[in-house]
């Protein structure tokens, strides 16, 4: 019976994948198989040796000590795409709340609790909350993956020009995008041509502070600037000179930090992209299924430590190697195989970076897998082996 670990509440549409007959869930166990958690942070956590595979109900994994995990030959999962459409309505909801004013409206009208003359106030002070529309400008969608793709492709029915830009579009990004989506040669040309822009790119060293001082200098006056990716992508000091200046007509964020808070051009939202009930959902049945594929025949999908790997499974004895991507390791295990009269009836080898996987389905009906196991972590190199 495998043992699961929830840190945070998953959906019940997830925990249902699992057969109470083969799983036992829990909100604590000591040597757990896997862990389900969505964003309870765990750099500060005891892995136990038992621990096997960890899977994230959503797209963003800096709440998982990644490094730590690949060392220890655990893989860990997210749901890339599960909140993409989650994600998108709000954006859309964000491209009026920084046009129109409706928040700053309504907080206004909310003031004028227990007064009789609502009605005239609102007919007298209603034009300091005009903005304008949407139609006939242009936005500029910054990251092309599962949300940009759908922000894009959406945008253009409310009347606005749409330009997109990506270097690294994967190629189901690139089927799905809508050909009425302009294709900027460059970021640059974003900045300098968009009244709109939103940015979806993932978090890291390459694109940490990628929207600074620099980035603003080419907007347009005025631009409006949504971020619903991550906060470190903006280089917050470098944005409030901005607003100061007039360069940034409104921010509208789902990441709030207290240096954004007071300020009327910022619109705070507190992390709302993917609470949706649907979407909770669906990330924690993907989550769960992908979960529940490793643990029962080792594949792995959507794992962002490490590779993509499947091999059909016909209900063969299985080995799932974790190793270092290294030459003469497959080799190794194979000789070891051989010299225990063991023949492979299949196998594949995939790697990324410095992390190596192998699967091999094995000709034989009984074996101790645990002692096979232990003879396998000795060959240099092998992180970690098991046997389903």
């Amino acid at each position: 019976m495998f043992k699961l670990v929830t840190l945070n509440n998953i959906a019940q549409q997830g925990l249902d994948c699992f057969p109470e007959k083969d799983y036992m869930i829990r909100k604590e166990d000591p040597q757990p198989d896997g862990i389900l958690l969505r964003s309870y942070k765990m750099h500060d956590m005891e892995l136990p040796a038992s621990l096997k595979a960890v899977a994230r109900a959503g797209a963003g994994v800096n709440n998982i000590p990644l490094q730590t995990c690949s060392d220890k030959g655990i893989v860990v999962f997210n749901t890339p795409g599960a909140n993409a459409n989650a994600v998108k309505e709000l954006v859309i909801a964000a491209l009026l709340l920084s046009s129109r004013k409706i928040h700053q409206g309504i907080t206004w009208v909310q003031s004028l609790q227990g007064q009789q003359d609502v009605a005239e106030q609102v007919e007298k002070k209603k034009a300091q909350y005009v903005g304008p529309e949407l139609m006939g400008k242009k936005l500029g969608v910054i990251g092309l993956g599962a949300i940009g793709v759908r922000v894009a492709n959406d945008v253009y029915r409310l009347g606005m020009e749409v330009m997109g830009y990506d270097p690294f579009m994967s190629v189901d990004a690139a089927w799905n995008l809508s050909r009425r989506v302009a294709k900027a040669v460059s970021v640059e040309e974003i900045y300098r041509g968009c009244d709109y822009i939103s940015i979806h790119v993932p978090f890291g060293s390459k694109t940490e502070k990628m929207i600074n001082k620099e980035s603003f200098a080419l907007m347009k006056q005025g631009v409006r600037l949504l971020n619903f990716s991550r906060a470190g992508l903006v280089d917050n000091d470098d944005l409030l000179a901005a607003i100061e200046e007039g360069k940034i007509g409104c921010y509208v964020t789902d990441f709030p930090v207290p240096e954004l808070l007071g300020n009327e051009a910022i619109l705070p939202i507190p992390h709302l992209g993917a609470s949706t009930p649907e979407s909770e959902e669906v990330c924690a049945m993907m989550a769960s299924m992908q979960l529940k594929e490793y643990l029962e025949r080792g594949n792995i999908s959507n794992s962002v430590n490490f590779p993509s790997c499947f091999l059909s499974y016909t209900g063969r004895k299985r080995v799932c190697v974790v190793h270092k991507n290294v030459p003469k390791v497959v080799g190794a295990l194979a000789g070891l195989l051989g010299s225990k009269g063991i023949n492979i009836s299949d196998m594949i080898n995939q790697s990324q970076d410095m992390v190596g996987y192998t699967l091999i389905d094995i000709d034989v009906d009984e074996i101790d897998g645990k002692n096979l196991a232990e003879e396998m972590e000795k060959i240099e190199s092998v992180v970690r082996v098991r046997v389903i």
